[in-house]
Parts: structure tokens; sequence; C-alpha cells
């Protein structure tokens, strides 16, 4: 009997599958029949502290101080009116899905200030979350902000949360670190029990006829995997906590493959998206079908045996691999 079970954030999840955060995780609906369909856990949307703000007012008011001057730079916000908009309501689909679905329910929370990372997060575990994850997207303006700065405020978020709830902590981080082995590590000790990797970078596109800039987003393909591999292949090993790919698992081959760079679990959502939510049973199938021909026996088995952990000499393994990458291409 091939056992793909797996444990992330000390869960035990009955796939390697996990729904990432998207809009189809606001149904309950369809968190059921992600349950049906074989995934072993699932992230609700994020929920971000500008929204709580929006329902104070506070959004609006900062945001009308010298609209006289810079009133088309409103237009480059979104409209969080009608993305989960307030914590009751946010408190309310962790309570309703935790009763309708017996996988994980994972919340996220992307917070601007630390009190505010503090009390939803608290608020979260209150509510039913088998675990939060801190969705640290943030797009850095300041010049005068250095990275270090960056990632000491990240970790302290991180340690101050942990603190103050009981339930594991992931933390989804962007690939834009100088050294990412560094700041996993930091993060790691300041008490993050799972490293999520990466944010997929969503870049609004320029309407020139308009001259506005406009949202766009694009799903993701297989190609957008190879950067999570090579990061999670390189951390395996090397840092406490549970390893995470998000972004470009389409097929059994990049789940698969995600095992083996070193990961506890595989992501979805673009492929869902495209594809509907059957797809997780598809993609679970061929898993197994390509485990028996392989004999493999679990999950575990697999996991790790092709990070950079099995490679005695690490970094010369890298050099020599970016100069055979540079070489592979034979110009017709």
């Amino acid at each position: 009997m091939i056992d793909i079970t797996t444990q992330y954030l000390g869960l035990n999840l009955r796939s390697p599958i996990v729904a990432s955060a998207s809009p189809l995780c606001e149904s309950i609906d369809n968190l059921r029949r992600m349950e049906d369909a074989g995934v072993g856990a699932a992230v609700l949307p994020s929920l971000f502290e500008e929204q709580l703000d929006i329902e104070s007012g506070l959004v609006d008011s900062n945001l009308s101080r010298g609209e006289e001057s810079f009133a088309e730079s409103l237009h480059y916000l979104p409209d969080l009116q009608t993305y989960n908009t307030g914590p009751e309501g946010y408190l309310d689909l962790i309570r309703r899905a935790k009763r309708a679905v017996s996988i994980p329910v994972i919340a996220s929370l992307n917070g601007t200030s630390l009190s505010g990372w503090l009390r939803y997060a608290a608020l979260m575990q209150q509510a039913g979350a088998d675990a939060i994850e801190l969705n640290l997207y943030g797009i850095v303006t300041d010049p005068d902000v250095s990275g270090s700065i960056i990632e000491q405020e990240y970790c302290e978020i991180v340690s101050q949360v942990k603190s103050s709830v009981s339930v594991p902590v992931a933390v989804k981080l962007s690939p834009f670190f100088t050294a990412i082995p560094y700041a996993a590590r930091r993060l790691a000790e300041a008490g993050a029990d799972a490293l999520v990797l990466f944010n997929r970078f969503y870049q609004p596109e320029f309407d020139l006829e308009a001259l506005d800039v406009v949202p766009q987003v694009t799903l993701s393909t297989s190609e957008e995997l190879l950067l999570r591999l090579h990061w999670i292949a390189i951390l395996y090993g090397h840092v406490k906590a549970n390893l995470a790919v998000t972004g470009g698992v389409h097929t059994a081959e990049d789940v698969l493959k995600s095992m083996m760079a070193g990961a506890s679990v595989a992501m979805m959502t673009s492929a869902l998206l495209h594809h509907g939510i059957g797809h997780v049973r598809f993609v679970l199938d061929e898993v197994v079908r390509w485990m028996e021909d392989h004999e493999y026996q679990s999950i575990r088995q697999m996991q790790g045996s092709m990070s950079r952990r099995s490679a005695p000499h690490p970094n010369a393994f890298e050099r020599v691999n970016y100069m055979r990458v540079l070489s592979s291409y034979a110009v017709r």
C-alpha cells in the first residue's frame, strides 16, 4: 500500500497537496470539494490589515489627504471592500470551515503593524484555525531601509506572534533576499514552524491609453517551480522548519519533484483555477502510479533525496550546475 501521507506544521496530512490561499478557499462548498478530491489541508485567503482599516475609516482618511493633487494615485490601490472585509467575516469563515471539513484549516494573515499581527493572529487561533500562515508580502520602496532592517522586522514579527499563539506558524516568503539561507535560518530560530517558498510577485500593468496602472493576475506555470525547487533543495536539512513549495505546482511530476527537493507539502492554486478542483484527484492518482512504477513505498522515503544535502560539495555543485546550464544551449 503506497503511503502518501506527510507531516506539515506538526499536523498529519493525508496527502502532500495543500490548497493554497486563493478566492477558491472563501467558499465552504469549495473546501468540501477540495477535501473530497484529496487535499491534505487548505489555506484560507489572506486577511489584510488594510481591510480592517477600511472598516474604521483609517484608509479612507489617509488616502484622501492630498487627493486634490494626486487623485490619480487612488486608482493604484485595489478595491478591498469586496475581499473578506473585516475580521468578523474572516473569523466566521474559519469557524464554518472547521465545522464543514475534517482536513486542517490554515488561516493566512498579512499585517502592517506589530499590534495588528498579534491581535489578529490571536483571534484566528480563537476561531479555531489549526495553524496560521504569516504572509510577509510587502514591497519596500524606501531607499533608506536596508535589507537587514527588513529581516530584523520579520524576525520580530514571527517571534512575537509565536509568543502570542499556541498553534503552529508558517511564514510565506518572497525570493527577494540577498542571502535566503541566512534569512531562513533566522526566521526558523525566531520560531517559524514552516517556511513557504515563494510568494509570487504580482505586478500591475501600465495602460498607455488611459495612462493608468491596472491590476493583472497571471496564473503560474510549471516553469516557475524551478526557482522553488532550487531553494528548497538548498535549505533542506539546514533549517529546523518544515518547507513548503508554492507557485508552479500543476502536475504529478511537480509534486514529486517538490518532495524530492525536500518539501513537506506542495501547494496549488493556479492549477485548481485552470483545471478545476477535481484536478487534485487526477494528480494524486498519477503520483501513486509513479511511486508504484518506481518502487517507492511512501512520500517520506523520497523527501530530500535530491536536495543539496545529498551533494558532497554543495558550493562546487552550485557552480558546476550554473556553468552546465549556460553551456547546455546549442546555437543553431
